[in-house]
């Protein structure tokens, strides 16, 4: 009966009393800590990687890296979910730049497209795709930091200070990249138009 009532009482806790015991290594503290902040951190993830799994591991790693270091938690410096969403947010930077030191920019939306069931192609669709492989093109010209901006700005919806964050680059330099970008496009674009 005595467990029952310590779990009860460790539910209960605010997020700071929590992290005292997460110092001690508490694993239920930490179940409790998880279960309170695992749906944001996750949810915050994704957002930055765009694939479950790898956010997943993401939300996975932060939560490990948070037990294992739980003594740098500090009150003063804000909230525990501030706090535990910033460890997310670096994991999540760390593998997007493993991610994209390995892997090249793709820009390939055909396979998206054909594992979609369409009743049947129309012209409307065939333009579309033909801008798209005109604009994937184009962006396949463009030096690979400019590409990495745009693709991240307009395929993944982040903002410029949001990207800033991501790759460690000063925000002047993301916005000149993005405008440097945006003018070698739609260069390239009217270039194949033309």
């Amino acid at each position: 009966m005595d467990d029952e009532v310590r779990r009860r009482s460790v539910d209960r806790l605010a997020d700071e009393e929590l992290m005292e015991l997460v110092c001690a290594h508490d694993p239920r503290a930490l179940e409790v800590l998880y279960d309170r902040h695992s749906g944001p951190a996750y949810s915050l993830a994704h957002r930055i990687m765009g694939d479950r799994q790898v956010a997943e591991d993401v939300t996975q790693e932060a939560f490990v890296s948070l037990w294992r270091a739980s003594g740098g938690y500090s009150p003063a410096r804000g909230s525990v979910r501030s706090w535990v969403l910033a460890i997310v947010r670096n994991r999540a930077i760390d593998a997007l730049r493993r991610a994209s030191s390995r892997a090249p920019l793709d820009f390939d939306d055909d396979g998206a497209m054909e594992a979609q069931a369409a009743p049947g192609r129309t012209d409307v669709e065939a333009l579309r795709r033909e801008d798209a492989r005109v604009v994937r093109g184009a962006l396949q010209e463009l030096p690979r930091d400019q590409a990495h901006v745009l693709a991240l700005a307009y395929f993944s919806g982040f903002t410029h200070r949001e990207i800033a964050g991501l790759l460690g680059v000063p925000l002047g330099t993301i916005k000149g990249r993005m405008r440097l970008g945006l003018e070698k496009l739609r260069a390239n674009i009217d270039e194949v138009i033309s």
